[in-house]
């Protein structure tokens, strides 16, 4: 095993503060940084800015110039050995002379996986990795996850009262949680990849489901689940600027013409059994258009169908200082469970204040939930 000092723990968090510079903008790519370190100072360092730009190891290598040469470099993630929009990492730190790379975590990226410390290895660069590679993999969950799996992240965004009510009977639900929580759900949309919302919110609150944050341009892609093709094509969803895309089941041409009249994009994904949308076939599409983070914004009902088919990975709950009563609606509709040991399992990872509220992140701790 590894032996790291006290410089080496030093640096690589230098690098992930780096690294989580990048959190609007770098998709679909990871978020990286690196720190190039000559005689215990930093000569150079850089984060990946964005997709299709420069990425971490090039900016540093940039800075720190000739100072490179026989410096050691920190890197959140395995320095790349392919062509991709951008030349190799890996040929950039060789050429450079660079005598040391510490990588967080190797790349989960097939035409890597491993590849590049091999190359830096080979080339007579002594080479280490695994020092704060839970850290490295906590800032791109969606990118080791789609690599791992062939599907997004998903992180559900929930809002309720101190009695697990999410809106009164009558549907109204503006606003549980106060201006705090809601410019925090603004940083979760600007750093997803996607929003999934389903139908009924959309008829209920007609959403714009957008990044509103100053300095933000990016826009996630809205998905909207709409099985039988009832989203107005006058929907703020549809017609606010960035790319809508609506998943339904429904074939029928004339609705589908007014929504991609509007300016949406319609794809029809059906289960064979009936007229429901196929969600494992709509994680496998949004993998495929390289969406690494899935923010879901929805009621109970579809939120339930996603905690079903074990499509949740995280919660994000904001609990107002509020009771709205036992006519209120509940976070998740999750028939079938009736007793204690039919009970969804959480792992709690932070609570923490956010203005007047508290903002709970759990992960499903069992994928277990199948009501028959």
């Amino acid at each position: 095993m590894t032996s790291f000092s006290a410089d080496d723990h030093r640096f690589m968090a230098r690098a992930l503060q780096l690294a989580e510079r990048g959190l609007f903008t770098t998709a679909p790519n990871p978020r990286v940084g690196c720190v190039l370190v000559r005689n215990g100072e930093i000569v150079g360092e850089g984060w990946h800015e964005f997709a299709g730009g420069p990425h971490a190891e090039v900016h540093a290598l940039r800075m720190a110039g000739e100072h490179a040469h026989g410096a050691t470099a920190y890197v959140t993630l395995e320095p790349c050995c392919h062509h991709g929009r951008t030349p190799p990492c890996s040929d950039a730190l060789i050429a450079a002379g660079v005598s040391r790379v510490v990588a967080a975590m190797e790349d989960p990226n097939p035409k890597v996986a491993g590849k590049g410390l091999a190359q830096l290895r080979h080339a007579g660069i002594e080479v280490a990795s695994g020092l704060y590679a839970a850290q490295a993999e906590a800032l791109n969950p969606g990118f080791v996850m789609r690599m791992h799996e062939g599907r997004p992240f998903i992180r559900s965004k929930l809002a309720m009262s101190v009695d697990g009510r999410t809106a009164m009977a009558s549907g109204e639900s503006k606003w549980i949680t106060g201006p705090a929580a809601r410019e925090d759900v603004q940083r979760l949309r600007a750093r997803s990849s996607a929003i999934i919302t389903g139908i009924g919110t959309v008829l209920a609150d007609d959403p714009q489901l957008n990044v509103r944050l100053e300095g933000v341009s990016h826009q996630p892609l809205r998905v909207v689940l709409d099985p039988h093709l009832s989203t107005p094509a006058t929907a703020q969803v549809v017609n606010t600027p960035g790319k809508t895309l609506i998943i339904t089941a429904c074939r029928q041409s004339a609705p589908r013409q007014a929504l991609e009249s509007a300016g949406a994009e319609v794809v029809v994904l059906a289960e064979r059994d009936n007229d429901a949308i196929d969600l494992a076939a709509l994680m496998q599409l949004l993998a495929e258009r390289e969406i690494n983070e899935v923010l879901l914004e929805t009621g109970a009902i579809l939120s339930g169908a996603m905690l079903h088919a074990g499509l949740i990975d995280e919660l994000i709950i904001y609990m107002a200082p509020i009771l709205m009563g036992n006519g209120a609606r509940g976070l998740f509709h999750t028939p079938g469970l009736e007793a204690m040991a039919d009970v969804v399992p959480l792992a709690i990872s932070e609570i923490r204040a956010v203005g007047e509220d508290w903002r709970i992140t759990a992960r499903v701790a069992e994928k277990r939930y199948n009501p028959a």
